[in-house]
């Protein structure tokens, strides 16, 4: 168990950097795996999905991280909290991928849906540990690395 502290702004677009690079590593590779289960296989297609989705839901995860900042103040995170926390975040971002996918591929059709779907699973398992690895990761140790970087 985590004693919970306040996280800066930075730690969280970087938590956000390194969360869009494993989620979009995911997202092309599924959107990619089911077109070609549906007989419609176009890597340009699964791409153009991870970009979309990287763009957007790197805003959006960053919020979620703030409004998570203000749930947790002052608890300690056990694993319960995390799984909630992981819960919340993939009703939205399962919500955006079938959007984005329904989008590129002209169709909200079962593609869409199962790609959504599919994802709803690798990704809440990798969010998972996604989190439990920042937690890691300790509080002040990012923001002096760089300060120690460009202060010369």
């Amino acid at each position: 168990m985590a004693k919970y502290k306040q996280e800066s702004h930075l730690r969280s677009i970087l938590k956000g950097i390194s969360w869009r690079v494993i989620a979009t590593t995911d997202t092309v590779l599924v959107a990619l795996l089911i077109t070609c289960l549906f007989g419609h296989c176009s890597l340009e297609n699964a791409l153009k999905i991870g970009a979309a989705e990287f763009l957007l839901k790197l805003f959006v995860y960053y919020i979620h991280e703030r409004v998570w900042q203000n749930v947790r103040k002052g608890g300690t995170v056990t694993k319960l909290s995390t799984i909630y926390k992981s819960i919340s975040w993939r009703v939205v971002a399962t919500s955006m991928t079938f959007v984005i996918s329904g989008a590129i591929l002209e169709s909200f059709d079962e593609i869409a849906l199962f790609i959504a779907l599919t994802e709803l699973f690798t990704k809440f398992v990798l969010y998972y540990f996604h989190e439990r690895l920042w937690l890691k990761l300790p509080l002040g140790r990012i923001r002096n690395y760089f300060l120690k970087r460009f202060k010369r």
